[in-house]
């Protein structure tokens, strides 16, 4: 079965980028550009991880990640922030994110940080 990654992140360039990549090494991919209601969005695909910026309109990416990880059918659903942010460490903690990545990104950490959470 193949495995689903949910990519958040306002910048579309940055959602095809990681559509790419992700799908060009076998995962499915889904993407918003918001993380309003981010429970409805992630029940419709039931991904596997999720890729979540820091900077999205309404609801940010700590608020949107600290929802998922008190829901009690979606918390363990492992979740990498990435921000262009400095310290992006901090706001991964804050978030509760098992994972983070500063953008600029490179491809191979990207593929062996979704590797390592939920393999291929």
């Amino acid at each position: 079965m193949t495995k689903k990654v949910f990519i958040f992140d306002d910048n579309r360039d940055i959602l095809d980028l990681c559509t790419l990549i992700l799908e060009g090494v076998g995962y499915e991919t889904k993407t918003s550009n918001t993380s309003n209601n981010i429970v409805n969005q992630i029940s419709t695909f039931e991904p596997d991880l999720i890729l979540m910026d820091n900077w999205l309109p309404d609801v940010g990416g700590i608020e949107a990640t600290q929802e998922l990880k008190k829901h009690p059918k979606y918390k363990s659903i492992p979740v990498i922030y990435f921000s262009a942010n400095n310290d992006i460490k901090t706001l991964a903690e804050t978030a509760g994110a098992e994972s983070y990545l500063s953008k600029p990104f490179d491809i191979e950490e990207l593929e062996e940080k979704v590797v390592s959470l939920i393999g291929r």
